[in-house]
């Protein structure tokens, strides 16, 4: 008798289908790999930082953080696009990865639209224009007609050939109709050495990084690239406000899953990703930016939309980075 009800249960295993046993099948049911393609510091290891804990919590299985940085966004971003799609690695990703690196390289080794799906757009900050305390021109529109009278006559500052600082500048030329000296530096910090010393007259950078020197008398905020002031200086103009329409930017950042992770994997991240987010208000804000829950059903759209914008932009521009 012990032998055949023995015998009889190993059958009944046998013949139950994979998935059958919602504890035996479960997402996730071992650590899931967040995968972070810059250094440890900065919006997207932020990011990622903060959902694997999140994620963590709500689970109760591990999420943690590898950061695989490269060739700015690209070495991380390809590991992840070349991962097993089974849900246990995931990518964060932005503006640079997702929108800026396919005009910027012309051999990427990954499709940011074709090689990923987005899982959830949690993350969004402003830019500002910034300028040196006595810059003659106070306001936007000054700015603007002493560029026009004289091209290359004002100077702004980039953090680097194809960073988000230097494609928003672009980007603020193009909707001037202006032409604005660039003077390239490797990073935000020493180009913000100089402007505070009087040697470039503009840059722009996150609200974030920009606006403590706004407030703290070091700089003049001229105007915030959003559609809205920040709260962090609000007698700084929208770009809209002050004259020049069009160019309402914000950077963004979420996570992604490569193309052909299972729909129940990317189901269960976006609930509980999404139940997350209040407890993320605080900490996110404190970091310059603000929760964003885009639905999910326009997650696809916009990812596309942002893609195209941008890419326009950069060629149009002629900017390469090989």
């Amino acid at each position: 008798m012990f032998r055949f009800a023995g015998a009889l249960a190993a059958l009944t295993i046998a013949l139950v289908p994979p998935g059958y046993t919602h504890a035996q099948t479960a997402y996730p049911n071992r650590p899931v790999k967040i995968i972070v393609p810059i250094a440890p510091g900065g919006s997207y290891d932020l990011v990622g930082r903060y959902i694997a804990d999140a994620l963590s919590k709500r689970t109760g299985q591990a999420f943690f953080v590898e950061n695989k940085p490269g060739a700015g966004t690209v070495v991380g971003t390809q590991a992840a696009a070349q991962s097993e799609a089974d849900g246990y690695t995931l990518l964060v990703g932005g503006l640079s990865n997702m929108a800026f690196n396919s005009a910027l390289y012309t051999k990427l080794g990954y499709d940011p639209l074709k090689d990923f799906v987005p899982v959830a757009l949690v993350y969004k900050f402003g830019y500002v224009m910034v300028a040196r305390k006595d810059l003659p021109q106070t306001r936007l529109q000054d700015i603007v007609a002493a560029a026009k009278a004289g091209p290359g006559s004002i100077t702004v500052a980039t953090a680097g050939v194809g960073t988000g600082q230097h494609l928003v500048a672009a980007a603020f030329m193009k909707a001037a109709g202006i032409k604005l000296l660039e003077v390239p530096y490797k990073g935000s910090p020493p180009a913000f050495a100089d402007l505070l010393a009087g040697r470039v007259d503009l840059f722009f950078d996150s609200n974030a990084a920009g606006l403590p020197y706004v407030q703290s008398g070091q700089a003049r905020g001229i105007a915030v690239l959003s559609s809205k002031r920040s709260a962090l200086a609000p007698d700084v103009p929208t770009m809209s406000e002050a004259g020049v329409t069009g160019l309402d930017v914000d950077s963004w950042l979420g996570i992604f899953a490569p193309a052909k992770t299972p729909p129940e994997a990317i189901a269960r991240l976006r609930r509980e990703i999404r139940a997350a987010l209040p407890d993320l208000k605080e900490r996110f804000e404190k970091s310059g930016g603000e929760v964003w829950d885009l639905p999910d059903d326009r997650l696809d759209g916009f990812v596309v939309s942002e893609y195209e914008a941008w890419t326009k932009l950069i060629r149009e521009a002629g900017i390469k980075l090989d």
